[in-house]
């Protein structure tokens, strides 16, 4: 359904780039290009990993534009805005920007709007948001946010004042509820930041709707794995990520977005060697030939197997080592 998607020109007033990416249209910049003819379904989010309660409410937005023949737009932020608004306090990303807009699309988003959150931003009242930001580039015709959303200068807007602000400007307004299902966690992101925090991966996955995942580029380490018999590939991933608990994990090394090879996964500071700062280290279960230096992969997470330990000889770590790719096999392999 790109064609669609309002006509909005390449680059925006402040520099603002629109493209193509993963079959989605994406524009980032403070000013979104000038709105088309169409008037699209909007809605509204960090949507932070994307998780199930993402879903359903980007899910409502498809299904209006689908039916109005209109596009679907995300309008999403970057930096998280908490932490703009608490300096010194960030918090941890589920998924990188690239990751957040390639998941966006696999919801149905024809576009995604990248908007920097900043302290400007922040000071906008709801009614200057929807005035200067949804109507000025936007021209919603439908605008779905989850049933708790909250936008303007102390979170001072809510949904009521979001369709009254519709009302007086010709666009409706449709909440949805994130309550979760039953038998499954409440759908949130602070919720599965929570899990990630222990090491609950399989109660951050329930909430998410897949394995959580780290992105990064394939470094060079110690080498000490190929020479112990287990090469890894060390995955360099931004300061802000959501990494779980240190600990051995059975997961996945995501490669080209999509291929899927069963790994066992370390998260920690390699205590045996004395090691310092914490590193994610995939070793791809029976493959010693795999390059992958430089490539942009994912560990993806599917079960926590134990803690981090200090070994008092190599031999001992070897030993856990084959015990943990041994129950990493009959996971995931």
């Amino acid at each position: 359904m790109s064609e669609q998607v309002p006509t909005l020109g390449a680059v925006g007033q402040d520099g603002s780039v629109g493209e193509q990416t993963g079959g989605v249209q994406l524009w980032t910049g403070e000013q979104a290009p000038e709105p088309g003819t169409g008037r699209p379904v909007v809605t509204i989010g960090v949507f932070d990993g994307v998780h199930r309660g993402h879903q359903v409410v980007i899910g409502r937005a498809v299904a209006l534009a689908r039916a109005a023949g209109q596009a679907c737009v995300v309008l999403t932020f970057d930096p998280h805005p908490a932490t703009v608004l608490r300096p010194g306090s960030p918090v941890p990303t589920l998924a990188s920007v690239q990751r957040r807009v390639a998941l966006l699309g696999q919801a149905g988003a024809d576009a995604v709007w990248v908007l920097p959150f900043t302290t400007g931003l922040s000071l906008l009242s709801p009614r200057s948001f929807v005035t200067d930001v949804l109507l000025a580039h936007l021209r919603p015709s439908v605008v779905v946010v989850g049933a708790n959303f909250r936008f303007g200068h102390r979170a001072s807007g809510d949904v009521t004042t979001l369709s009254e602000l519709g009302a007086a400007h010709d666009f409706t307004v449709e909440a949805v509820e994130l309550t979760g299902l039953p038998g499954l966690p409440l759908w949130s992101s602070t919720a599965v930041r929570e899990h990630l925090a222990t090491g609950d991966v399989d109660a951050a996955a329930a909430i998410l709707g897949r394995p959580h995942q780290v992105d990064g580029v394939v470094v060079h380490g110690d080498h000490r794995g190929r020479g112990l018999g287990y090469p890894t590939a060390n995955v360099a991933f931004a300061a802000d990520t959501a990494v779980p608990a240190d600990g051995v994990y059975s997961g996945w090394l995501v490669r080209d977005g999509s291929q899927r090879l069963p790994a066992a996964i370390s998260v920690g500071t390699n205590p045996t060697f004395d090691g310092v700062g914490r590193r994610v280290e995939v070793y791809v279960l029976d493959r010693t030939d795999l390059d992958l230096y430089g490539e942009q992969v994912g560990a993806a997470f599917a079960h926590r197997l134990r803690a981090t330990q200090r070994f008092e000889s190599v031999a001992d770590l070897l030993a856990a080592v084959a015990a943990d790719v041994a129950t990493a096999r009959q996971q995931v392999g």
